[in-house]
């Protein structure tokens, strides 16, 4: 979550670890980093765990990444690559100074749990689809894919944050939702860069621009409708209006944050914002994405992804929401997987991405409205390295990942080239290379940290929180708006910039 420095104190630096935001980008980078000498034949992660999709025999279900490491027993490999990531997590949470012994206790726990449901999840008769019924020899299945595992895992996780209170609050000093889908959005961009290797330019191009034109609509409509409301019929004042505005039209809970940061409002204020962001984030993951993916979904698939981008808050369950409904889009359509796995996912993560850049520009434009024009005090002024503050770091992750393996692939493409082969095989020879290298950011670390985000968010939603006193208006603004115009102003646009989109990478043939 981006964190805001005071208008007009002097830069505490020491937000260079203190906040997950950085941390996020420091661990997604140190993993790609890693991976990154597999391109060229290295193998430092090859021991880490993959769990094998649609599997029949658990004694086969999950195995060391590469065959260089066949010799390591499953079993081992597991053990080794929790405990790789429960080194990195604690070295990151005690630089920002949790509770050690409660995180460690608490992650430990998570990931097992976590582990288990993502792998019950894999199992063929709840995740095969109907095309892969004669390979694996079975006559049906739920079809939900491997995905199946992160709604299990949301699901446990509401169960105990719900039923076992007391449990739940132990757990939370490790449900790090937040830490853990930037973390996996920083490798996420390591996936789309190597799926852009061979992707003719004009199509990225297009398909980036829709992107940016949807996030500037979507404030431009959002945000003032939700502060008008607010304001107008329901008497809320200016700085709560505000936070809610964010939290609820741009990005959840980073936005409430940096937005209560930059008109000074009172520190409650972003709490409850944020806990209703979490709550209505769940609700909308568990609908949304059916809703889309069996009606609009079937036609325009990538208006859907970015409907999932714009229309549900907080990064976790946008992102999620994303990939969910690609599952269920390439489950029920099978004969678009080789032109569409992937992008539909990427078009709610694009969206997402740009709402994240976003937050900082949006932030300093209110910290300058409050501070010169509705609370100026004398003598203040509004510093520009405030945009920085405001900036989510892990955005810088996503498109540093990005673009390292696409201009790799790009820069092999033109050295095979030049050894004289063809175009053909050049992109064959460096899409190999630059597969390598992603396989071993994507196979586990990123869909894992996917799994923990679902899990981390069932933990902390209690539903109960709704019934808390001085909600009741909050509750009110965010039903109407939510479901009232954001949810469906969101398809809109996403439809006006998206509805064309997929049948001109097929066109284009980008597989």
């Amino acid at each position: 979550m981006a964190q805001s420095q005071p208008i007009g104190e002097k830069i505490d630096w020491s937000s260079l670890w203190k906040k997950e935001d950085w941390w996020a980008l420091y661990l997604g980078l140190l993993i790609f980093f890693l991976a990154l000498p597999a391109a060229w034949g290295g193998d430092l992660l090859g021991w880490t765990n993959r769990l094998a999709s649609d599997w029949l025999d658990w004694s086969k279900s999950v195995r060391p990444l590469t065959t260089t490491y066949a010799w390591l027993h499953p079993v081992a490999s597991m053990i080794l690559t929790y405990l790789f990531v429960l080194v990195l997590l604690t070295l990151a949470a005690k630089a920002m100074g949790w509770n050690l012994k409660k995180f460690i206790a608490g992650f430990s726990f998570i990931y097992w749990v976590t582990f288990f449901l993502y792998w019950i999840g894999h199992y063929a008769y709840i995740s095969a689809t109907p095309e892969k019924y004669g390979r694996l020899g079975i006559s049906w299945s739920l079809s939900l894919t491997g995905e199946a595992g992160f709604l299990f895992a949301l699901l446990v996780g509401l169960i105990i944050a719900n039923f076992f209170r007391g449990f739940a609050a132990k757990l939370r000093e490790a449900a790090r939702p937040e830490l853990f889908i930037k973390t996996a959005i920083v490798l996420l961009g390591a996936n789309i860069g190597a799926k852009a290797v061979g992707v003719p330019p004009e199509v990225l191009a297009n398909f980036l621009f829709r992107g940016i034109c949807a996030i500037i609509e979507a404030y431009l409509i959002y945000w003032s409708l939700v502060y008008f409301i607010s304001r107008r019929y329901f008497g809320l004042n200016r700085q709560l209006s505000a936070v809610l505005a964010s939290g609820i039209s741009i990005c959840g809970v980073s936005a409430a944050m940096a937005t209560a940061a930059a008109v000074r409002a009172d520190p409650k204020y972003p709490v409850m914002v944020s806990s209703l962001v979490v709550i209505f984030a769940v609700i909308e993951l568990l609908i949304l994405p059916f809703l889309g993916a069996f009606t609009v979904g079937q036609v325009h698939p990538l208006v859907v992804g970015a409907w999932m981008g714009l229309a549900v808050k907080t990064d976790g369950a946008a992102t999620a929401s994303s990939a969910m409904t690609e599952a269920l889009i390439l489950g029920t359509r099978p004969e678009w997987e080789p032109y569409l796995e992937g992008w539909i996912l990427n078009a709610g993560v694009v969206t997402k991405v740009f709402i994240d850049i976003f937050i900082g520009v949006w932030a300093f434009i209110l910290a300058v409205l409050w501070a010169t024009a509705i609370e100026r005090r004398p003598g203040e002024k509004v510093r520009k390295i405030e945009i920085w503050f405001r900036f989510p770091k892990f955005v810088i992750g996503y498109f540093l990942t990005f673009l390292v393996l696409l201009f790799l692939g790009l820069w092999l493409m033109d050295v095979y080239k030049a050894q004289g082969m063809s175009e053909k095989d050049a992109f064959k020879e460096a899409n190999k290379q630059v597969k390598a290298a992603q396989s071993q950011t994507d196979a586990f670390f990123r869909k894992w940290f996917f799994a923990l985000t679902f899990f981390s968010i069932g933990i902390i939603s209690d539903f109960k929180t709704l019934k808390q006193a001085g909600y009741g208006k909050l509750v009110k603004v965010y039903f109407i708006a939510l479901f009232g115009f954001i949810i469906w102003i969101g398809l809109f646009i996403s439809y006006l910039f998206f509805h064309d989109v997929h049948w001109f990478f097929i066109l284009k043939g980008t597989s």
